[in-house]
This record gives C-alpha cells, sequence and structure tokens, in this order.
C-alpha cells in the first residue's frame, strides 16, 4: 500500500496558477502510473491527468488540456501537477492516485488515494 500526500493548494485568482505534489513513500511506487483526479461538492469525480512510470504516456482530461501540464520525478517519489489559466471550474479537491496500469488508472481504478488538496479559483 502506497501513502500519498498531496501538497501545494490554496486559494488563487481567476487566471492564476498553482503547483500541487504528491509525495509517496519512500520505496513503495515500484514505477506505478500515477495521476491527478479532482472532485466538487456535488460532482462526480473527475478524471485530470495520468502519468505512466517512465513518463512517456500521458493523458489529460478535456477540460484541462492545455492549461495543466503532469510530471513525476522517480527518484523523488513525487508526482506533480502545473495548473496555468486557472478557470473558477477548477475549484474543487484535488486527489493523487498510484495505479496498476495507466489504463485502469485513467478510469479511477487506483489502488491508493491521497487525502486531497483544496483548490479553489475566485471570479
Amino acid at each position: 500500500q502506497v501513502q500519498l500526500v498531496e501538497s501545494g493548494g490554496g486559494l488563487v485568482q481567476t487566471g492564476g496558477s498553482l503547483r500541487l505534489s504528491c509525495a509517496a513513500s519512500e520505496g513503495t511506487l515500484n514505477n506505478r502510473p500515477m495521476g491527478w483526479f479532482r472532485q466538487a461538492p456535488g460532482k462526480e469525480r473527475e478524471f485530470v491527468a495520468c502519468i505512466g512510470w517512465s513518463g512517456a504516456n500521458i493523458y489529460y482530461g478535456d477540460s484541462v488540456k492545455g492549461r495543466f501540464t503532469i510530471s513525476r520525478d522517480n527518484a523523488k517519489n513525487t508526482a506533480y501537477l502545473q495548473m496555468n489559466n486557472l478557470k473558477p471550474e477548477d475549484t474543487a479537491v484535488y486527489y493523487c492516485a498510484v495505479g496498476s496500469s495507466i489504463s485502469r488508472l485513467r478510469v479511477g481504478a487506483a489502488g491508493s488515494w491521497g487525502q486531497g488538496t483544496q483548490v479553489t479559483v475566485s471570479s
């Protein structure tokens, strides 16, 4: 079981940027794919982005394409989500996740989830 801790959330104005980090417990990733999801009150959990172990395979949800960038540093057991040109509709709790395959992770079939970090974008 991978322990995941998100950080970097906060309150920003429309058009601003945030960088989220997801730190995994040392020695537990085993090069598995990592991803980001978000959920706003009253809404379904939404896929944001995921990245394979090598960083070569990357997928984004339609609502964030061109604005968000996912990356990872396996030596640091950490994944990142750079969020630019933020909009009020991006307001949600953002969760980091780890899965057994990138295909399963993309649809939310994750083995481990973090506690989440709140992102609020003011209009």
